[in-house]
């Protein structure tokens, strides 16, 4: 899952959240020394979504519809592709305006701008500037947001190209994000009750 879902499975505490957001950012295992319980929990949080996420048998049909074309990048778009899904049906999974959402959390990360890591803090330029969270709901939100990732790449991943899948087996995938999204849901509720 990208920023927005994981965002938002991490439910109303703002350090999980926060620890959700940068957990792509951060290495290691001692995350309470570096960060203190709630941002660490976050971080867990988003290693045990995206292990859920990467061993699903719904994903990875999604991911085999991919794989073909981009290889090892086809993990990576459907990501992509199931923010899109969220951001565009946004009001079927939280009752907050998908708008006032996005605000209120490029808002909250100023809150906790000593604890960011450099590079998410040099992402969260660009993400609010063009309201990624947002524009994620738009066909061309996401072309954008691919069409950059592709250019920070090592290796050519075609990524650019992805949003002709998109459109063109829309309804398979946003069939498979309509199956597992509500699966996922319960993992991550579960997840923090469990804690």
């Amino acid at each position: 899952m990208n920023f927005l879902a994981h965002l938002h499975l991490s439910g109303s505490d703002h350090d999980i959240m926060i620890g959700n957001f940068i957990g792509d950012f951060v290495r290691g295992r001692n995350l309470k020394e570096q960060f203190g319980e709630g941002i660490a929990r976050g971080i867990e949080l988003h290693r045990a979504i995206d292990e859920f996420t990467d061993t699903h048998a719904i994903v990875q049909q999604s991911k085999n519809r991919l794989h073909p074309k981009y290889r090892h990048y086809a993990g990576v778009i459907v990501d992509m592709f199931y923010d899109h899904y969220l951001a565009k049906n946004w009001s079927t999974y939280h009752d907050q305006p998908l708008e006032q959402y996005a605000q209120e959390f490029y808002a909250l990360t100023k809150y906790y701008n000593h604890i960011l890591p450099e590079r998410a803090k040099r992402l969260l330029i660009y993400m609010t500037q063009g309201n990624w969270l947002v524009n994620y709901g738009k066909t061309e939100g996401i072309h954008r947001a691919l069409s950059g990732m592709a250019s920070r790449t090592p290796f050519e991943s075609k990524m650019e190209e992805a949003v002709g899948d998109l459109v063109e087996h829309n309804e398979e995938f946003q069939e498979e994000f309509r199956k597992f999204f509500p699966e996922l849901h319960s993992f991550s509720v579960n997840w923090l009750k469990d804690l």
